[in-house]
Formats: C-alpha cells, sequence, structure tokens
C-alpha cells in the first residue's frame, strides 16, 4: 500500500501542493486548538503536504511552535522550538530540525502521513515514530492528534496493527475531518 499511497500523494503535491497549503493555512481557526498550545508540526518531505503556512497562521495566533527530531533510532521523536524563519538542521531521513535546544511537550502533533482512513489510521513511512511518541504523549497526558494530508489520500481503511494510535482529527485542503476515535 505504501508504493501506491506515495504516488498518489506525489501526483497531488505535483498538481495542488501550493494551493492546498494555502488552503490548510486557512484552517488553523477551525482546529479548535486550546489557546497558547504547543504545537509540534513538521518539515516538509518531498511529496508532504507544506505544514508551514499552517503553522505560520497558528504562530501568528499564539501558539508555540515546536518541529521534531530523530535522536535515537527506533525512539520516540524530541520536540524543539522552533520560529518561522529560523535555521534548520538536517537530520536522519531527509529531516531538518531545530538545533539541539531544550525539548518541549506539545499539546497539539500535527502528523505527515501516507493515507489515512475516517477512523483516524493513518499509513506512515514504516519506521513507527509518531505511533511511539503519540503512545508516549498519551500516556503523560491529553494530546491532540492532527493528520496533515492532500483530501486524495483517503482510503477506505489503512491496514492497522496493536500499537498504531489514531488520530483525533484529519486537516486537508477540503476541510478539518472528525475521526471515528474522537
Amino acid at each position: 500500500m505504501r508504493p501506491i499511497a506515495r504516488q498518489r500523494r506525489r501526483d497531488e503535491a505535483a498538481a495542488n501542493g501550493p494551493a492546498a497549503a494555502l488552503a490548510l493555512a486557512g484552517l488553523a481557526g477551525a482546529l479548535g486548538l486550546p489557546e497558547a498550545s504547543v504545537v509540534a508540526g513538521y518539515w516538509p518531505l518531498e511529496g508532504e503536504i507544506d505544514p508551514v503556512p499552517l503553522m505560520e497562521a497558528l504562530a501568528s495566533r499564539g501558539h508555540v511552535l515546536a518541529l521534531p527530531a530523530v535522536t535515537e533510532t527506533g525512539g520516540i521523536l524530541e520536540f524543539r522550538r522552533w520560529t518561522p524563519g529560523e535555521t534548520l538542521e538536517a537530520g536522519p531521513h531527509g529531516t531538518r530540525h531545530p538545533p539541539a535546544v531544550p525539548p518541549v511537550i506539545p499539546g497539539v502533533v500535527l502528523a505527515p502521513l501516507l493515507a489515512f482512513d475516517r477512523r483516524g489510521f493513518r499509513l506512515g513511512y514504516g519506521g513507527g515514530y509518531y505511533d511511539r511518541t503519540l503512545g508516549e504523549l498519551r500516556r503523560s497526558g491529553a494530546i491532540l492528534a492532527i493528520g496533515l494530508a492532500f483530501a486524495a489520500q483517503e482510503v477506505g481503511t489503512v491496514p492497522t496493527d496493536p500499537w498504531d494510535i489514531p488520530l483525533d482529527l484529519i486537516a486537508t485542503e477540503q476541510g478539518v475531518i472528525v475521526t471515528a476515535g474522537k
């Protein structure tokens, strides 16, 4: 499923990427985030819907931003405070993250994906970083997990394993989807 989902996403990014990113940014108020939340986004990899305009819109609404850093293979993600325009370092798997600073704990996580379903499950890259991280954050307290995607990435059912953590919302260029698990 991953190769097909990756190609579908790549095609959608080529056809609709910049417009979709701007539409996503327009949803900043519709996400219903608690005031002044720490929001962990991500730096986009090839084909991913670009979350940067949304993160900039959230920062202008008073939210604190963070980006993930992979600090240990097979571990959980560490979130580092980030302000738009700040320099990023290259990370593993083609990622980019802020330089090493004390980590922050987000109240909201924006997660990339290859495919999603209305139950809130996401198909990721297979490394398990987001599932392990969301699981750990949920054990520590409340966390709002939001998948960011092109609407074309929706599938009927994402295959799941017992360790998969469902998302609360999915935000696409067409609007916000409240998942069945919310």
